[in-house]
């Protein structure tokens, strides 16, 4: 489970077994956790976060989302 990023109370990263999904990023912050695609930007599915910091979450995806995608294809080797 590689952090790809972290901002704040925020750790973004992958899972090995991820391959075979299209790009994605998991965000987790104490005991929330959350799965966000990265083509086009959106929620897959979430624990333990309110809709405003999903919000938050998924504006800090879309200013990092070349560098995620970036991380994505090169731990996947795509």
């Amino acid at each position: 489970m590689p952090t790809v990023l972290q901002v704040g109370p925020y750790r973004f990263f992958f899972y090995a077994g991820d391959r075979d999904e299209p790009p994605h990023v998991h965000v987790e912050r104490d005991r929330s956790n959350a799965k966000f695609w990265l083509e086009p930007v959106r929620l897959q599915k979430s624990g333990g976060f309110g809709s405003v910091e999903l919000n938050r979450i998924q504006r800090l995806i879309e200013k990092h989302r070349e560098e995620l995608l970036r991380e994505w294809n090169e731990y996947f080797d795509r």
